[in-house]
């Protein structure tokens, strides 16, 4: 099924939750049928952890980090470390596609319960270092801007592991 990007009415919440959910669901397309050894090929040698895996987990834990973390103050699980802060990428290669794909999908869902009690203005609970707080609305917009920019570079790496090109 084609990811839809048309919210069902026109107001500012449900468009933004329509695309954000539009790029979660057009970042796991680009894992369709992958074969299992192009999950951790890393093809462009200046970006080693840039795999379709690595990828795909980086956004499960962007979003961890972004709404459960940052925005309602609660504990941070990534799997960074200070010796591999971008460890993500590391365990997405290395995790099954599907296992991956999953947790994404899980991600997704404690995400949108989250943000299903909240108001657009209301404000995140750990400040920026300027000491400002987000509103859910940019959290919203970061992470919809951080996952298109991320399919662009799942776009490539489908086509460097397989050919397969899309939306």
């Amino acid at each position: 099924m084609k990811p839809d990007d048309t919210p069902p009415t026109w107001d500012e919440r449900t468009t933004l939750l329509t695309m954000l959910q539009y790029t979660r669901d057009v970042a796991a397309g680009k894992a369709r049928d992958l074969a299992a050894h192009h999950v951790a090929a890393a093809p462009l040698p200046g970006s080693p952890l840039m795999t379709i895996g690595g990828v795909l987990n980086h956004l499960r834990w962007v979003e961890h980090s972004w709404v459960e973390n940052r925005f309602v103050g609660g504990p941070d699980l990534g799997p960074w470390t200070a010796a591999e802060p971008d460890r993500e990428f590391s365990v997405g290669a290395e995790t099954p596609l599907a296992q991956t794909l999953e947790e994404y999908a899980a991600q997704a869902v404690r995400t949108d319960a989250i943000i299903a009690g909240l108001d657009l203005d209301d404000v995140s609970a750990t400040p920026f270092r300027s000491g400002e707080r987000p509103t859910l609305r940019w959290v919203l917009l970061h992470l919809i801007e951080e996952n298109a920019r991320h399919n662009g570079h799942l776009d490539l790496l489908r086509e460097l592991a397989d050919g397969r090109t899309g939306d």
